[in-house]
């Protein structure tokens, strides 16, 4: 999906850069590329599971979810499927923010593939996340998660 994005930015540029319009239609060109920069910020560059913490590590941040209180770890895979995006980042280089589908209500997402997601419940919140390995997190996400709940 990133990679369609990059592509539907790039053709973006090709009308503009090839009708000979006003002088400041060159700034139409950089729209699309400055959308870039903002985007790779959110980027998903890993997971980390520490004692009680879920730790997803953004390019020039980390946002740190406490475990308490998840009452299930499940792999499933295109579990996004039909989903409305409330407010986030859709799928250029990652698909974070809010979400609603009918299976799991609301729920935040922080995922870069569609097929290794894994979901995560707590009494007022979903999470959903995309591990490379979806079976060995939920493995090792279990072992901090379910001591203290």
């Amino acid at each position: 999906m990133s990679a369609f994005s990059v592509a539907i930015l790039l053709a973006a540029l090709v009308p503009v850069l090839l009708l000979k319009k006003p002088e400041w239609a060159w700034l139409l060109a950089l729209l699309p590329l400055l959308l870039l920069p903002g985007a790779a910020l959110f980027i998903i560059r890993s997971y980390t599971i520490e004692p009680n913490i879920l730790a997803i590590q953004r390019l020039l941040w980390t946002t740190r979810l406490p475990l308490s209180g998840l009452q299930s770890a499940e792999v499933r895979p295109d579990v996004m499927r039909g989903s409305l995006r409330l407010f986030g980042n859709g799928g250029m280089l990652s698909i974070t923010g809010l979400y609603r589908n009918r299976a799991l209500g609301n729920y935040r997402a922080f995922v870069t593939d569609l097929k290794r997601t894994v979901v995560l419940r707590f009494p007022k919140r979903t999470v959903v996340v995309s591990p490379e390995n979806p079976e060995q997190f939920v493995a090792e996400i279990s072992q901090f998660a379910f001591r203290t709940a």
